[in-house]
């Protein structure tokens, strides 16, 4: 019986507090502060590093919110620029001081709400505003290729404006290169070099895949005095899987769409001392006309290899001068024998109709030549000749073995070959 009052009284004070929410007044807490109490304006009890007139802190230094005195300490901290990006920060146990443990952005403006309480465990609030200094040397990112509609090879490039050796850099500059695809892929980013890296899936790109690239490194710390700049995005359509196999000992090409012949064709590849390479290549252009020299790849004049020829529907796929095309005077051979400057070679109406079938990013592998395998760099894209487990040791945030890790590091042309 006699605990019937105090029950009713807790059940009536849970209906007041509900209330509240919609501007009643409260109950009081134990310590006699009013639930909803407003809170004081805590600026007399904070003392802030940034700058308060106007002028740009510096963004190599951490910011710091202490508390004033004995009275009073902070409670929470929440930083946060335009972005909608938060600064990570550490709290002393006792309250008495915030300090950011992450770098601030630069040429950011940012907005930081404290909360505090006084002796009593009064609440009170207090919101600053300030910006950084912009980068005096800006990292920006330039991603290749253009936007369009490309086949399932076709790799993701970004080129950076500054090299980038340090692997924790690195790191930093990864995690900001987004790339989304719909639908969704397994893929990584390989470092070529201090100023290039590539991208590709595990497997090739889905037939009408949408890719969307972008660089979320504008503001972003990325290493001594060096913050990331502003970036365009990039936005692919991926069209059919086009397939073509040239076998160099059989002397035909298999066109394959989404998996299905849609023709076979008669060819003629590289002859002994220029066989063409082997592996996996992505088209990276069509030339309807172009002049090819045997001087482009070392034949002197009058030789017997000599060569100055014009030729026509040639489908490029290294930079070195290797091509699929129309080869007229060679068509007694093809089917039968190679013999060609490495070029893959094949009449004027089949070399048409594969120019016109194609597009860039689609694939061309070559088998049973005895060529050298394709380059995975620098002479075109023969990035997916690189198994899968090795292409994952490429990227910064992947360690050696080829386990993902939380943070750690990890062209050149040729003349014209017929």
């Amino acid at each position: 019986m006699n605990d019937t009052p105090r029950i009713r009284t807790v059940l009536s004070c849970t209906l007041l507090a509900v209330t509240v929410t919609a501007g009643a007044s409260a109950c009081a807490g134990s310590d006699g502060h009013p639930l909803s109490a407003r809170a004081y304006d805590a600026a007399d009890q904070l003392a802030v590093n940034a700058p308060a007139d106007g002028a740009k802190a510096d963004p190599e230094k951490p910011l710091e919110i202490t508390a004033k005195g004995e009275d009073g300490r902070i409670t929470d901290v929440t930083a946060t620029d335009e972005a909608g990006h938060h600064l990570a920060g550490e709290l002393t146990a006792d309250g008495q001081r915030w300090r950011s443990t992450a770098a601030l952005a630069a040429g950011a403006r940012y907005t930081v709400r404290v909360a505090t309480e006084d002796e009593d465990g009064a609440p009170g609030a207090r919101t600053y505003t300030f910006e950084t200094a912009p980068a005096k040397r800006a990292l920006t990112v330039t991603f290749g290729p253009e936007a369009g509609t490309y086949g399932v090879g076709q790799p993701i490039t970004a080129d950076l404006s500054l090299p980038v050796k340090d692997r924790k850099a690195r790191a930093v500059v990864e995690r900001a290169l987004k790339v989304r695809s719909t639908p969704s892929v397994e893929g990584s980013w390989y470092w070529v070099d201090d100023k290039k890296l590539h991208f590709r899936p595990k497997e090739y790109w889905p037939s009408g895949a949408r890719v969307t690239v972008t660089g979320n490194l504008d503001g972003l710390k990325v290493g001594d005095k060096l913050y990331g700049g502003a970036s365009k995005p990039l936005k692919l359509t991926i069209g059919d899987r086009i397939e073509a196999v040239a076998d160099a000992g059989s002397h035909y090409m298999t066109v394959r769409r989404n998996g299905e012949v849609i023709n076979t064709i008669p060819v003629t590849t590289g002859k002994p001392g220029f066989s063409t390479r082997n592996g996996i290549k992505v088209i990276l252009g069509k030339e309807y006309y172009v002049r090819m020299r045997g001087t482009s790849i070392g034949i002197s004049e009058g030789s017997s290899e000599s060569y100055d020829l014009p030729v026509y529907y040639a489908t490029r796929v290294t930079w070195s001068g290797e091509y699929v095309h129309a080869a007229p005077w060679s068509v007694g051979s093809q089917g039968v024998a190679n013999v060609s400057h490495g070029c893959v070679g094949m009449s004027t109406g089949n070399a048409a109709w594969f120019y016109e079938t194609v597009r860039p990013g689609d694939i061309v592998r070559v088998v049973n030549s005895y060529g050298d395998t394709m380059d995975t760099f620098g002479n075109g894209f023969g990035d997916w000749n690189l198994p899968w487990e090795k292409w994952r040791t490429g990227s910064a945030l992947v360690e050696a073995t080829g386990s993902p890790v939380a943070a750690t590091e990890k062209a050149r042309l040729r003349p014209l070959a017929l």
